[in-house]
């Protein structure tokens, strides 16, 4: 009988071998489910041999758990249905599931604007009416909890839509997590505001103020090393930025936004006021009330 593996993100990996056992004829409630301590070959013996009805299943969560060669030898040559859900197996394991079964992977969104699409295709297939802006205020509070958005979607499907971002901002009752690229972006195109209630998120959730400066000089040296680049000649894209500055193309194309709209003479002012701001945090001036200045003085 068939030893099944589904790999990849834990929330998707569970579905779907929900899904692939219904669809095999197996329902995957019904079926014992092992895990932890239990995963030893006393424990899953009783399991791996069909019932009076004919084929049976058994269902190994390996979270935790390191089968040796011998255990999943024994998994492979059950006589019944053996789904196993291993997130992330080594090399090793994955040749195993791959020569003595198959290999069900469910990989995860990871960018925002991909988790915000699994959002929208999932609230498609539940007949949710939610917008755009709603799937990606979901994928901005959450992130790669996918779960949690799921359980935000089965909440809305119990209320009438359609589902604004206003609206459903107002179920989940979350404010986004502050973006200290975002944070600079609305500082340089002169919205203090907008630049402040970055920053006030970004240290609600928890982020260390010194840790925040840290961002904010290396991210504005960047922003500095853009600034000169423009000012060699010719077309910088973010792809001869990342190159130039020897960072990913994310934070060059980020930084090249910022820089844009400056020149040497601004540059040159706002590292002065930086650097005015690191000092006065060093000798201890409130961090707080010293990164909210900063970030105003950036805006003018």
């Amino acid at each position: 009988m068939p030893l099944i593996a589904f790999t990849g993100n834990r929330f998707l990996a569970d579905e779907t071998l929900r899904d692939t056992l219904r669809a095999r004829g197996l329902d995957a409630r019904a079926l014992a489910r092992v895990a932890d301590e239990d995963v030893t070959a006393d424990a899953l013996g009783p399991h791996l041999s069909p019932g009076l009805f004919g084929d049976g299943g058994v269902i190994v969560d390996l979270e935790g758990v390191k089968p040796d060669k011998a255990l999943l030898e024994l998994l492979a040559g059950a006589a019944v249905t053996v789904a196993v859900l291993d997130e992330s197996p080594p090399a090793t394991r994955l040749k195993v599931y791959e020569a003595r079964g198959e290999v069900v992977p469910s990989p995860a969104p990871a960018k925002t604007g991909d988790v915000a699409g699994w959002v929208a295709g999932r609230a498609k297939k539940a007949k949710l009416a939610l917008d755009r802006d709603a799937s990606l205020y979901l994928a901005e509070v959450f992130g790669a909890d996918l779960a949690g958005i799921a359980g935000e979607l089965n909440k809305l499907a119990l209320l009438d839509g359609p589902f604004t971002r206003d609206a459903v901002q107002r179920v989940v009752g979350r404010e986004p997590p502050g973006d200290s690229f975002a944070m600079l972006g609305a500082a340089t195109t002169g919205r203090p505001g907008e630049a402040v209630t970055q920053l006030r998120r970004l240290m609600a959730s928890g982020e260390d103020p010194f840790k925040l400066m840290g961002a904010v000089v290396w991210q504005y040296s960047l922003v500095a090393r853009c600034v000169a680049l423009q000012q060699e000649g010719g077309r910088i894209t973010e792809q001869v930025a990342a190159q130039r500055l020897g960072v990913k193309p994310y934070p060059a194309k980020k930084a090249l936004e910022v820089a844009r709209r400056l020149n040497e003479a601004k540059i040159r002012t706002h590292l002065g006021r930086i650097l005015d701001a690191d000092l006065a945090m060093k000798r201890g001036l409130d961090a707080g009330v010293a990164l909210e200045r900063l970030i105003v003085q950036l805006s003018v």
